[in-house]
């Protein structure tokens, strides 16, 4: 962050500060409202009303009160991205994607994690939007993958890692539902992903 001699933040810097802070305040209220009332019975009027702000405003950081849960989709989808870039030297492009989705998945508490996935399971509209979200994500790790591993030669595979990848988070997380969060969601993705992993070195031995 850039500061003046005095040690002031800059007007750049401070808007962009007040920005991040605001929209904060936004997700937050909006998933309090979402938890005590429901998605569709709360209004947009009542989240900007809420967390102090005009409705005009909203608009500047969210297109839908749906946008508020979205959004919390999409920036998993970069801290995957950006973990898989830093995968270790020796690892393979599915343990790299496991290791960061595990990292990622982790630093979340089990019950905020219950509570984001019943309010996205009570909405369809959402539900039906987070289907895309799961090819953006598959996108975004795919071109983490080739990033870390640039040989022309192996980016049909690294795509497939990546179509697996997703699929293994999926059937976690919907383990994760049925089960309650009895089991760390951490765990059952290591069960995912283990499960692709044994299911592709069988074949290999059967074939």
């Amino acid at each position: 962050m850039r500061k003046s001699e005095r040690g002031v933040e800059t007007g750049g810097g401070l808007r962009e500060r007040k920005k991040r802070e605001t929209k904060k305040r936004i997700t937050e209220t909006g998933i309090a409202l979402f938890l005590q009332k429901g998605i569709d019975r709360t209004t947009l009027d009542e989240i900007a009303e809420a967390a102090g702000i005009s409705r005009r405003t909203f608009f500047y950081y969210f297109a839908s009160k749906d946008e508020i849960l979205l959004s919390l989709q999409s920036g998993i989808g970069e801290m995957l991205s950006d973990a898989v870039r830093k995968a270790s030297p020796t690892s393979t492009p599915i343990d790299a994607v496991r290791d960061a989705v595990v990292s990622v998945c982790s630093a979340i508490p089990t019950a905020d994690m219950i509570e984001m996935d019943w309010l996205m399971r009570t909405s369809p509209s959402v539900q039906a939007r987070k289907q895309v979200s799961y090819v953006q994500q598959e996108g975004e790790i795919f071109e983490a993958l080739k990033e870390r591993w640039p040989d022309p030669e192996r980016s049909t595979a690294l795509r497939i890692v990546a179509m697996l990848s997703v699929g293994a988070m999926r059937i976690a997380g919907d383990m994760f539902n049925r089960e309650q969060g009895t089991r760390p969601m951490a765990e059952l993705l290591v069960e995912a992903f283990d499960s692709v992993v044994r299911e592709v070195r069988l074949g290999d031995t059967r074939a």
